[in-house]
């Protein structure tokens, strides 16, 4: 069993207040409600939320959309004034709010604005970070926003490793903000971010799993967890992407070369009944793996999030994964609860 780390999990705990508590238990009950009656139950609001700071990235990795400038929809940035004005609305119920979605969140000028305004109304903060920008300057503003959670991705312990995934990046930048924010964490004698390496295992890397604790340590991050790989085309995976070990993997072999996911799917989803996402322009969209924001369930510049939580679109996505997931295009690849673990 991973360790917990007490710190972190106290911190969270700490920004639960009687309302998000009551929340929580709602959105709970609900799930199971569901469950028992086979039908879509929702009660409460989203306990967790991802709001994406923009789609643009410095980088190309081969699977996301992002980095291959795959995108149909609008590349942009999200406006503090609409992330304000939406936080004030929910920020009663909701306990965790992840800034990203796509894109390198630190792109976006206003980016670390939003973080202290959200951490001003006692939501636990975290983010996601290829950490190529986390220069000494932006390290401080980091710690000093209140930020509660940094993800940084690091996927090999070298340059020529770490560049055949994360196409154009350099490593000694990734150290350095590391460095720069565990330094500013001293400095300031602040126990926030929890930060920790995120190291998404594919075949190039693989090897290089106890090389990424030794960096970890001499670094000084909190923690190390792996990742899993999303392969698109998995099937075939014409990247050579999915690892050779077992656990490393999403998918198992099968005897004619090709690949299906391990995971099974049932016709529910937790994700689904406590969280989802909202694009830099403000369409909600059901979860992370809708990259594109095909299912559209509501747009925030039209709507209340409240209208669009309780609204048609919402109800007939919710019930049609109870009644066949399997058909739902952004489900079929979905490994939720089993991706990431710590060692």
């Amino acid at each position: 069993m991973p360790e917990i780390n007490w710190n972190d999990t106290i911190n969270l705990a700490s920004k639960i207040t009687f309302k998000r508590f009551w929340n929580g238990i709602k959105v709970l009950g609900s799930f199971y409600a569901g469950r028992l009656l086979k039908k879509p139950v929702q009660w409460g609001y989203p306990v967790s939320i991802s709001f994406e700071p923009t789609t643009s990235c410095n980088l190309r990795c081969p699977e996301c959309p992002s980095g291959l400038r795959a995108f149909t929809r609008p590349t942009g940035m999200l406006q503090k004034d609409f992330f304000t004005r939406t936080i004030d609305e929910i920020h009663k119920e909701l306990l965790y709010l992840i800034f990203y979605f796509q894109g390198e969140p630190y792109l976006n000028p206003d980016f670390l604005e939003m973080v202290k305004y959200a951490s001003a109304k006692g939501i636990y903060t975290a983010t996601s970070t290829n950490a190529h920008y986390l220069n000494d300057a932006a390290a401080k503003r980091t710690v000093e926003s209140g930020l509660d959670r940094l993800i940084i991705s690091i996927d090999g312990t070298t340059q020529e490793v770490y560049q055949q995934y994360r196409i154009g990046g350099n490593i000694d930048k990734v150290i350095e903000g590391a460095k720069n924010i565990v330094k500013w964490k001293k400095e300031l004698n602040s126990k926030t971010p929890f930060v920790f390496f995120q190291f998404l295992v594919v075949k190039p890397n693989e090897h290089q799993v106890e090389d990424i604790k030794k960096m970890a340590k001499a670094v000084g991050v909190d923690e190390v967890r792996f990742k899993t790989a999303q392969v698109y085309d998995y099937e075939t995976d014409p990247n050579n992407l999915i690892p050779t070990t077992d656990k490393f993997s999403r998918y198992k072999k099968n005897t004619d070369g090709t690949y299906t996911p391990k995971n099974k799917l049932a016709n529910r989803c937790w994700k689904m009944q406590h969280a989802n996402v909202i694009t830099w322009d403000g369409l909600v969209v059901p979860c992370c793996f809708d990259k594109d924001a095909t299912h559209q369930l509501g747009n925030l510049k039209t709507q209340s999030f409240k209208e669009v939580w309780n609204n048609d679109n919402y109800k007939q996505f919710r019930s049609g994964l109870m009644k066949s997931r399997k058909n739902i295009d952004i489900c079929s690849n979905c490994s939720e609860g089993a991706s990431v673990w710590k060692d």
